[in-house]
């Protein structure tokens, strides 16, 4: 017996409920927070974790959520401050100013020395980066 096309609803994949992608996460995180900042070892683990991440997104195994038919107003006026931030960033790493002017992330190196720190920063991009691939 044919059922209807429309009757038929896709379960969701096992990995792909939070219940398990947040605790994977926390573990890919807790893995990349021990890894000293700049090393070999890190950019080898973040080149790993962002290419599988892209890797789960471009081959369509991951349920896609509905992206919004539109952004809301006030969504433009956060294009100010990333700009901003673009903007000081690039320069003072283009020109090399050094300590007169350091970079947001060399601002950041002693914040993310703890390495509790730095896997919280490890998993707010992965989840940030996961919240794109379901996009």
């Amino acid at each position: 017996m044919d059922h209807p096309r429309e009757l038929t609803v896709d379960a969701p994949r096992v990995w792909d409920r939070p219940v398990v992608s947040v605790p994977v996460l926390i573990c890919l995180s807790l893995v990349g927070g021990q890894l000293p900042s700049f090393s070999t070892a890190a950019n080898l683990y973040i080149l790993g974790t962002g290419g599988g991440l892209i890797w789960v997104g471009l081959n369509n195994r991951v349920p896609r959520r509905p992206a919004p038919r539109r952004l809301p107003s006030g969504a433009l006026w956060w294009l100010l401050p990333v700009t901003v931030f673009g903007v000081f960033e690039g320069a003072t790493f283009v020109l090399s100013v050094g300590d007169d002017f350091p970079t947001f992330s060399r601002l950041a190196d002693p914040l993310l020395e703890d390495h509790l720190a730095r896997s919280a920063a490890w998993f707010a991009w992965l989840a940030a980066f996961w919240g794109l691939v379901r996009r």
